[in-house]
């Protein structure tokens, strides 16, 4: 038995519904942003009345553009990376395009190749993370005639929206020293193709050359970004002779894995050792005690991406370089080292 085809809705069908024009039509589609709301809502109901599909081929054609903006991401796995580009796709939908979303897991060879798939696929602009990349990738960035934005880190070869991660560092180590911490030892993710995790370890021994110590290689140690990366990271730095009393760790999942294992093996945080992270996830106050952490607003980061690349695909200049702010959450997790007894104490 032969299924009749369904009528294809046609624009002009969601015109004469709308009481508007199919030129008003394709400009809800196409560029919602210069339509006034009370048209745009009468549109977009019509279309939902009607079920109309788009032909996508069709309005890339006619406008020169595909509505999508590409993203490529070091990692799916990581909660930070996921809560940015969720804003950043909640943005870019309401404005009528769609986010093509592609991980490379720190391989350089693997982000050029998506990159490239992506640009082949007709994407209307680029957003990458970091300034880590290969050669060739920059110079085919460079060559491409779209918008691309480089997040998470500044570099002055394309407009760049981020953080200063030395500077987060700095502020999370500043605490420590305050606090009284003399011995600090590092929990890092993986420097290698990772622009971010090695600016923060620089920002740690900053803050500690200026108040003239130093950070000794023994108690830096590169981990994986998950929770047993912390746990292993926490091992190796206790295991010396000589412990540090207190740990910057790269992330919070770093920091949490830490605090865990610490716990196992009968610290008591903070008393024992302070452990203080960056990102503030949601875990970081869900755990006991608290996490000290510094806080970065990744949500603003997305939606901010996105917005600079609608604005760029339109035609207009965005900022070469924007940081955005960050600041210190003092939670359970950090205090005063424990004080040495004196030498009457130890006599007694």
């Amino acid at each position: 038995m032969l299924v009749p085809m369904k009528h294809r809705i046609t624009i002009e069908e969601v015109a004469r519904l709308a009481g508007v024009s199919t030129a008003t039509v394709s400009r809800v589609l196409s560029r919602p942003d210069v339509v006034r709301t009370k048209t745009q809502e009468q549109v977009m109901s019509a279309i939902r009345q009607l079920d109309y599909q788009p032909d996508a081929a069709a309005r890339a054609l006619a406008s020169g553009r595909t509505h999508t903006v590409g993203c490529v991401i070091p990692t799916l796995d990581h909660a930070i990376f996921a809560r940015s580009t969720q804003a950043m796709q909640t943005t870019l939908a309401q404005a009528g395009y769609q986010l093509l979303v592609a991980s490379h897991e720190y391989d350089p060879v693997t982000e050029f190749e998506l990159v490239r798939a992506l640009q082949q696929r007709g994407v209307d602009s680029l957003v990458l993370v970091g300034t880590d990349h290969a050669p060739r990738l920059w110079k085919a960035l460079s060559a491409w005639r779209k918008p691309t934005l480089l997040t998470w880190s500044c570099d002055p070869r394309l407009p760049s929206l981020g953080f200063d991660n030395e500077g987060a560092a700095q502020m999370a180590a500043a605490h420590l020293l305050e606090l009284g911490h003399r011995r600090m030892g590092v929990i890092s993710g993986f420097t290698t193709h990772n622009d971010r995790a090695r600016s923060r370890v620089h920002g740690v021994r900053k803050s500690l050359a200026l108040a003239g110590l130093t950070l000794p290689s023994t108690w830096v140690t590169e981990q994986a970004f998950n929770l047993e990366g912390g746990r292993l990271g926490l091992r190796q730095l206790m295991s010396g002779r000589q412990k540090p009393t207190a740990i910057f760790c790269g992330n919070d999942l770093l920091a949490v894995g830490a605090l865990l294992e610490a716990q196992r093996m009968g610290l008591n945080i903070p008393e024992d050792l302070s452990i203080c992270g960056i990102d503030n996830l949601e875990i970081a106050q869900a755990i006991n005690p608290g996490l000290t952490t510094v806080s970065l607003p990744t949500q603003d980061l997305g939606r901010m991406a996105a917005k600079s690349m609608l604005s760029a695909i339109a035609g207009e200049v965005i900022a070469a370089q924007s940081l955005l702010p960050f600041e210190l959450v003092i939670r359970g997790s950090t205090a005063a080292p424990r004080k040495s007894p004196t030498m009457s104490q130890r006599r007694t």
